[in-house]
């Protein structure tokens, strides 16, 4: 067992630790400890390879390397040198390193990367060229070490996500504004939906929420289909990853609920049917051009689980507000008893749709403070 770190957009923590328990990677939520921005746990390899697998709200899943205290560079040198490397890194190959530091001796993080960088190359016996830390999107990043200062104790991770987890591999065709998977699927599960009732999303944009929806419904992994970083590792186990993956792959088809998603825009409709098909669900979701004023809905109770414009998404296209009291008016008539979660970054906008909703969940979106406005229509 060694330390785990699920990191996640600051206000999803709970979110992780409760998957991390629906999973079984932990035996309840007292085995994680909660910080911002992530969920810290201990666990195994098989631990690390379903957190990889399975989790659909976090970004990153880290290894976290024993602790230590540096108080000059010589003696961050010298114990970032007796650290397991060669359990996660190959001789020689490049590597990327990011470094911050906070109130500590050691103040200059570029200096912080340099000696832990060197420590690596004394310890696998040869250096590993540094290369620039990838971006959200590269395809094929170098090993990633996180290493932070605090107080004089230095942290250092190792990435065992690589290209960050929102990335399933589905969503290649985008709308206006696309929401992230890893969001997508953090307000399905902040909605409490219970995966049989039926579930609409209003504003599908390229079908995000829906595509969530229906993975989480038909119990599919939302990492089955990419690899990850932890598979260039030395230490790396394929038998025991084919286990872990032979364990999360559902034995037989499971029946969805409806799933819903709709959208004035022809484009996003065409979008979201794209990355639908490409997420294999093409079957369990229908995607519809409507207004929201033109919705057609089940029979309830079911779920509304929706990213209406707001923000900055809507420039000089007409007043949010009245769009807010439109949508809200449509609730109360079509949906009366459903629960509803609105993707919103104005608690006033929220306001107008005359719904009693409760606000108290965040995250960060593009920079946006989000919140997810819960409720009962």
């Amino acid at each position: 067992m060694e330390p785990l770190f699920a990191v996640t957009a600051p206000g999803l923590e709970h979110l992780a630790a409760q998957e991390l328990c629906a999973a079984g990677i932990v035996p309840d939520e007292r085995a994680v400890a909660l910080s911002p921005g992530g969920a810290a746990f201990a666990g195994d390899a098989r631990a690390l390879y379903r957190a990889n697998l399975a989790l659909r709200t976090a970004s990153r899943v880290l290894v976290r390397l024993p602790e230590f205290r540096a108080a000059g560079f010589a003696e961050l040198h010298k114990k970032a040198a007796r650290l397991p490397w060669g359990r996660f890194l190959t001789p020689g190959h490049p590597v990327s390193i990011r470094a911050t530091c906070h109130g500590s001796k050691l103040y200059h993080s570029e200096a912080v990367a340099e000696r832990v960088l060197a420590g690596v190359g004394d310890n696998l016996g040869a250096p590993s060229p540094r290369v620039k830390p990838a971006g959200d999107d590269a395809a094929d990043p170098a090993p990633l070490i996180l290493a932070r200062v605090v107080n004089d104790v230095c942290t250092v991770s190792i990435d065992a996500s690589g290209v960050l987890l929102h990335r399933r591999g589905y969503r290649l065709a985008v709308a206006k504004a696309p929401l992230r998977e890893t969001l997508a699927a953090a307000a399905i599960l902040a909605s409490g939906w219970d995966r049989v009732s039926p579930l609409l999303d209003p504003f599908c944009g390229s079908g995000t929420i829906p595509i969530e929806a229906a993975l989480l419904g038909l119990g599919r992994s939302p990492g089955r289909n990419r690899r990850f970083a932890f598979m260039d590792w030395p230490s790396f186990d394929p038998a025991l990853w084919a286990t872990v993956l032979a364990e999360a792959t559902p034995a037989a088809a499971q029946a969805t609920p409806i799933i819903l998603g709709s959208d004035r825009d022809a484009g996003a409709i065409r979008a979201a049917e794209e990355n639908a098909a490409r997420a294999d669900v093409a079957a369990h979701v229908r995607l519809e051009q409507r207004a929201v004023s033109a919705i057609e809905t089940p029979p309830g109770p079911g779920f509304v689980v929706t990213n209406p414009p707001y923000g900055r998404r809507l420039h000089g296209q007409g007043d949010l507000r009245d769009l807010y009291a439109r949508f809200g008016a449509v609730l109360r008539e079509r949906c009366a008893g459903y629960r509803v979660a609105i993707l919103c970054d104005d608690v006033d906008l929220l306001s107008q749709t005359r719904l009693n909703l409760d606000t108290s969940l965040s995250f960060s979106h593009g920079g946006l403070k989000v919140r997810v406005g819960r409720g009962i229509v």
